[in-house]
C-alpha cells in the first residue's frame, strides 16, 4: 500500500515525524510512512514512571511499550528518540485529572493529553526537527475544505477518535496527518503482519495509561485526599438519605454504589457538591439536561450566524450524536439529553465533520426548563 500525505511545497524527500506509542496503530503509521518514501523519524514520549507499569498489558507509553516502539523503529531502519515528558504530563494531564475530580467533575485525560503534550509540545518538537508533518495513529480524517483543512470522523465508526481531538486547532491541522483515518482496524493489523511488525497482535489499550489498574479513585485520593472525605447523600429537596464515603467514588449518572434502600424508584447521581461535600441523587428523569454552557471552545466551523447553528452534539465519547443548536457559547438540545456531566466535552458535528467543541461547565436541568 502506498500512502500520500499531501505535503505541497516540501522538498523532494519530505521529513515526517511519527508519534510512536509502541502500539500497533502508530507502528503501522511509521511503517507506511517509511514505505512510501518519506524521511521518517519516530518519537516516543515517556509520560510517567513507566517502571510501575511494566508487566501490565493494555497501557500505552509504559516501559514495555517504549521497548516495542524501539524494536519497530529498528526493524524499519528509522531514527527513534524517547523524550522525557514526565513533568509536563503530570502538570497538564495527571494533576488536571485529579483537580477535575476534586471539583466534582468527570474528566477526560485523553483529550488533555492530545491538547497539550501531544499536539502542542510534540508538534513543536517535530517543527524543531525540521519536519514537514507530524503523523499519528489516531482514527480520524483530515480533509481539505474550501477554507482549509477540516477534521472528520474516521471511516471505521467503531474506532473513530474524533471526540478526543475536538481541541485540535486549525493551525495544528495544517501540520498533522492521520494515515489510518480511511482504514478499518482489521486492515491495520493486516498491514502490521505484512510488514513483519512484532506488535501485529498486540492488544489495544483499554485503560487510562497512567492508571493501568483502572482504579481511578485510589490515584485521586492519593493526590487530592479531600476527595475521600465522607458526607451526606441528599435528594433533590435536600433531605438527607444517608452517607457516602467520598465524592471521588461517584460521577453524574451513576446508579451503582449509592446503596440507599426503600425508595420508590432507582436513584442516580444527579450532581456532586464539593463545597458542602454532599452527593445529590434523584430519579433518572432528573438527569435530563436541556442545555449546557461550554468553556475553552475550539471552533473549526467558520462564522456562526445569528440564532446559532444546527449541529449534532456528542457529550460522551460513546454517546449517540444528539440534534442540538450552538450559539457560540451554549449547546441547546432538541430533546433532553441524559448523562451530561461537567468536566466532559461537548463535541459538535455537521454530518461527519467536526465543527469544534468545548468543555462542559454548567448544565440546565430539563425539569427546571419545563417549570420556567
Amino acid at each position: 500500500m502506498s500512502i500520500e500525505l499531501d505535503l505541497p511545497g516540501t522538498p523532494d524527500t519530505p521529513r515526517v515525524v511519527v508519534a510512536m506509542s509502541g502500539g500497533v496503530d502508530s507502528s503501522v503509521v511509521a511503517a507506511l510512512v517509511s514505505e512510501a518514501g518519506y524521511e521518517t523519524i519516530g518519537i516516543t514520549l515517556q509520560l510517567y514512571d513507566h517502571s510501575q507499569a511494566v508487566g501490565q498489558p493494555g497501557t500505552c507509553c509504559a516501559g514495555s511499550d517504549i521497548h516495542d516502539a524501539r524494536r519497530v523503529a529498528d526493524r524499519l531502519g528509522i531514527p527513534h528518540y524517547v523524550l522525557d515528558y514526565e513533568s509536563a504530563f503530570r502538570g497538564s494531564v495527571i494533576d488536571d485529572f485529579a483537580d477535575s475530580y476534586a471539583r466534582g467533575e468527570t474528566p477526560i485525560p485523553c483529550v488533555r493529553c492530545n491538547q497539550t503534550v501531544k499536539f502542542r509540545d510534540l508538534l513543536q518538537v517535530a517543527r524543531d526537527l525540521g519536519a514537514d508533518a507530524l503523523a499519528t495513529g489516531h482514527y480520524v480524517r483530515r480533509l481539505d475544505g474550501a477554507a482549509g483543512p477540516e477534521l472528520h470522523r474516521a471511516v471505521d465508526p467503531a474506532r473513530d477518535q474524533s471526540y478526543f481531538l475536538f481541541a485540535t486547532t486549525q493551525e495544528q491541522l495544517g501540520f498533522l496527518r492521520f494515515p489510518l483515518g480511511d482504514m478499518e482496524k482489521s486492515a491495520v493489523r493486516e498491514h502490521a503482519a505484512r510488514l513483519g511488525l512484532g506488535v501485529a497482535n498486540k492488544p489495544d489499550s483499554q485503560d487510562i495509561c497512567f492508571v493501568p489498574s483502572g482504579d481511578y479513585a485510589s490515584l485521586v485520593k492519593k493526590l487530592r485526599p479531600e476527595t475521600a472525605a465522607p458526607g451526606e447523600i441528599v435528594d433533590l429537596s435536600g433531605k438527607i438519605l444517608g452517607r457516602h464515603s467520598g465524592l471521588v467514588h461517584y460521577t453524574v449518572g451513576q446508579r451503582r454504589g449509592i446503596e440507599i434502600g426503600g425508595q420508590p424508584e432507582p436513584l442516580y447521581v444527579v450532581r456532586l457538591e464539593p463545597e458542602s461535600g454532599r452527593l445529590v441523587v434523584g430519579p433518572r428523569l432528573a438527569l435530563g439536561v436541556s442545555s449546557c454552557d461550554l468553556s475553552d471552545i475550539n471552533w473549526l466551523g467558520g462564522k456562526i450566524p445569528d440564532g446559532g447553528v444546527a449541529v449534532t452534539a456528542k457529550i460522551r465519547s460513546m454517546a449517540r450524536p444528539a440534534p442540538a443548536r450552538f450559539d457560540g457559547r451554549a449547546v441547546t438540545f432538541e430533546t433532553p439529553e441524559f448523562g451530561v456531566a461537567p468536566g466532559q466535552a461537548a463535541v459538535l458535528y455537521d454530518g461527519n465533520r467536526v465543527l469544534g467543541g468545548g468543555w462542559i461547565k454548567t448544565t440546565e436541568s430539563a425539569l427546571n426548563a419545563m417549570a420556567a
